[in-house]
């Protein structure tokens, strides 16, 4: 494709065009890093400066992903169902204006066993990730997240550093989204879930029960606690 075929267009529309010519097209699909900001740069013959106004322009507008140090992706669609949009507990956070950290409780490889072989419809000793996770707002604990991860569609997951990025911001490129399914439910917090939350024993909690399909099978699920005095689900439909 020749970008300068029309001069009335600017140059940095007409890299815009391009990528989302490339990815309509199928030749980057959801989760594929795309050609880098130097490389289209000498293959158009523009200035990098250019190329990354596009690139910032199709990041906000939700087309890209870029995840420093990693790359530029094609974005993982956002995927809403019912009250419950499937994106990171820590873009929820920033979109507040708050701070996002987190704490690692556990990270470990296993070998599956029932119910995760039924779940997972794999056989036993199947290699399955598990991870316990606590989200803070503002150094507010808001989340527990308690994740079991099919280790043949998310290889990579034990590598990650989760006290950094989220387990599902990894997973939406690791793992393009396929489908989703979930369930909310009120429960009174057991006492190991009260103390990462730092509330009282058996106080409410909202229980987010979900698993996401990816690559025709079960990429991970997860169970989410949320204190019920500090969150709500919303949503517009």
């Amino acid at each position: 494709m020749d970008i300068r075929e029309n001069t009335e267009i600017p140059f940095y529309q007409r890299i815009k065009d391009y990528l989302l010519a490339q990815i309509h097209a199928g030749h980057w699909r959801e989760g594929d890093v795309i050609t880098s900001e130097l490389t289209l740069a000498r293959q158009f013959g523009v200035s990098r400066m250019t190329v990354n106004r596009a690139v910032r322009e199709l990041t906000s507008e939700g087309i890209l992903n870029r995840i420093q140090g990693s790359g530029t992706y094609v974005a993982q669609q956002k995927y809403q169902a019912t009250l419950v949009a499937i994106k990171s507990i820590a873009d929820e956070v920033r979109a507040r204006g708050h701070v996002h950290s987190s704490q690692v409780r556990l990270l470990e490889q296993v070998k599956a066993q029932d119910p995760h072989t039924a779940q997972f419809d794999v056989p036993a000793g199947h290699a399955l990730f598990h991870s316990i996770i606590v989200h803070f707002d503002n150094n507010v604990p808001i989340q527990v997240e308690d994740r079991w991860v099919n280790s043949k569609v998310a290889p990579d997951y034990m590598s990650q550093d989760f006290s950094v990025s989220t387990p599902n911001e990894y997973l939406m490129v690791a793992a393009p989204l396929q489908g989703v399914s979930f369930s909310i439910e009120a429960v009174e917090a057991p006492a190991e879930i009260a103390a990462m939350l730092k509330i009282p024993a058996k106080e409410p909690c909202l229980v987010l029960h979900r698993k996401t399909l990816s690559q025709d099978q079960v990429a991970s699920t997860a169970v989410m606690w949320y204190p019920g005095s500090r969150y709500q689900f919303a949503g517009n439909l």
